[in-house]
């Protein structure tokens, strides 16, 4: 959906003058005490607005909680819970309450389908107003409406994109161990709105999302024959790309998704090839006798990242398209797999198995400063938010009398603020999409 229909008005938008003094958090390097936040209920007249209102303060809250740099103040602790939209709120009242920053808003009901809602941010101490914004949308779409508030105020407190109108893919699990059930399925980036788009009727394998998060192709075995399928998520039709000879891999988008790129396994030896999504002309890439396989475009696609066992043992290797030259950027011990380049460029996550145990990794793309996010008895498919700062993946533990189902988790870079996200039965292989169009 075109973000100019449901963001119609853009009244303004303040910065203060005096940034050193602003609130702002380093989410760099994490935040061991979050900022407490006052967010008062969206206000209106009418019953009906007022309980719209809440949901979409709701959601707000669980949002910026859910990041750990933020905590939610209790309304007990509020001298007022109204602050006239017009006036500067009395800040006293505020500062009692510990609360930094104070949001507050209202919501007015334009016709039977379509609401407004203008909300204004307040540095609490600075007695300064940082953002004021207005924004319509159809009231159908107030789920939505509220994560994109929550991303202007992330952004604004953090200098950081936000991430939470976005969806996350994932491979639902259901069924004995020997006989799984794997189907497609797509959620906000909070676990509302689940949706299966599959039926489970046959294999579904490495969903992944096109640039503009409108497509998403993965990996089926329907048929019990191996191919790519294109689905349009509007539309809900999708198309196969092509029936390729021998088992194929990991498909993944380039950045203007206009190519694919994927590893193709061909008389017994696995490549790296390309599609031209256009033409449907396929490319060969890499040329090795073993396996070249997870391929992963650098943001400006003009590079790629992947796994391969051609020094021995599983490591990582960029190439840059152009030049065909093929670069090792692992040396640690253990085996290195599933690399995926970050949107911002400057980091690439992996997969890592050693002693016995995985761990989900960072490093910078040239290989240097490797760091450990989170390890498990099994930990895979990390998958970066649109922002470059939080990862999602899967993991599974081992206890005493059994390995626990795979369950999808999303952590910070700085490997704080872990979390699992709710889903309806067992989940792996996520895939974080952009932001919304």
């Amino acid at each position: 959906m075109d973000l100019k229909k449901i963001l119609i008005i853009f009244i303004f938008y303040i910065f203060s003058s005096d940034c050193k003094s602003e609130v702002r958090i380093d989410i760099t390097e994490g935040n061991v005490n979050p900022i407490p936040i006052a967010i008062l209920d969206f206000q209106n007249n009418s019953l009906e607005m007022n309980s719209l209102g809440k949901k979409i303060s709701g959601v707000i809250r669980n949002n910026l909680e859910r990041t750990g740099l933020f905590t939610n103040l209790r309304k007990e602790t509020f001298i007022t819970e109204k602050v006239n939209f017009n006036r500067k709120p009395d800040f006293s009242d505020w500062r009692v309450t510990t609360a930094q920053v104070l949001i507050h808003g209202r919501i007015i009901e334009l016709d039977n389908k379509k609401i407004s809602l203008e909300f204004r941010l307040w540095d609490v101490f600075q007695e300064k107003q940082m953002v004021a914004q207005q924004l319509q949308t159809n009231k159908n779409n107030w789920r939505r409406i509220a994560h994109v508030i929550s991303d202007i105020i992330y952004s604004r407190i953090t200098g950081e994109s936000g991430y939470f109108d976005t969806r996350i893919v994932y491979i639902s699990e259901s069924g004995l161990k020997t006989k799984r059930k794997k189907r497609l399925a797509i959620m906000d980036q909070d676990g509302a709105n689940h949706k299966f788009l599959t039926d489970g009727s046959y294999l579904a394998l490495t969903p992944r999302f096109s640039p503009a998060s409108q497509l998403v192709a993965y990996l089926s075995y329907f048929g019990r024959v191996p191919r790519i399928f294109l689905l349009d998520l509007e539309t809900g039709k999708q198309k196969v790309l092509g029936d390729f000879p021998g088992m194929t891999f990991s498909p993944r988008f380039s950045p203007n998704g206009e190519r694919l790129v994927m590893s193709l396994a061909r008389e017994g030896n696995t490549d790296l090839y390309e599609m031209n999504l256009k033409s449907m002309n396929l490319s060969r890439l890499t040329k090795f006798k073993g396996i070249d396989t997870a391929p992963s475009y650098s943001p400006d696609g003009k590079d790629i990242v992947f796994e391969s066992d051609r020094s021995g043992r599983q490591q990582i290797y960029t190439m840059n398209l152009k030049s065909k030259k093929i670069k090792r950027i692992s040396f640690g011990k253990g085996k290195y797999a599933t690399p995926v380049w970050s949107p911002r460029g400057d980091l690439i996550a992996f997969t890592k198995f050693l002693n016995g145990e995985f761990y989900i990794g960072v490093m910078y793309k040239d290989g240097k400063g490797e760091r450990v996010v989170y390890k498990a008895y099994l930990v895979e498919g990390p998958t970066w938010a649109p922002n470059g700062r939080v990862l999602a993946f899967y993991s599974q533990n081992k206890t005493k009398k059994n390995i626990t189902n795979p369950k999808i988790k999303v952590i910070d870079l700085t490997g704080r603020n872990l979390r699992e996200l709710i889903t309806p039965s067992d989940a792996s292989d996520p895939a974080w999409s952009g932001l919304l169009p």
